[in-house]
């Protein structure tokens, strides 16, 4: 085999291996990048997550109470309605033409 094809040959094998190497190097390093990522993520949406929560929930006692209020009322004005009586109406009285 002539010298200059054995030494390409010898290149070609050590490039590729230098460039798989370096592939496997890039993504290793980006795997553990996006590792450290993650959990600064999470602890921030585990907070934000318990903040919607306490929000919900003053808002479905605040809705608890209106209705309540409301019932309230409402038997408010139907006892106050039964207690009075309603004027009957008049006879009807026949005019003349």
């Amino acid at each position: 085999m002539p010298p200059n094809v054995f030494l390409e040959a010898l290149m070609l094998v050590c490039g590729t291996i230098g460039f798989l190497g370096s592939l496997r190097f890039i993504r290793r390093f980006l795997e553990i990048r996006n590792e450290r990522r993650v959990p600064i993520a999470l602890e921030g949406l585990q907070e934000r997550l318990e903040r919607i929560e306490s929000t919900v929930e003053a808002t479905a006692l605040e809705v608890e109470r209106m209705s309540e209020a409301n019932r309230f009322i409402a038997k408010l004005i139907a006892d106050r309605g039964a207690g009075t009586n309603l004027p009957s109406r008049p006879e009807r009285v026949i005019t003349p033409h």
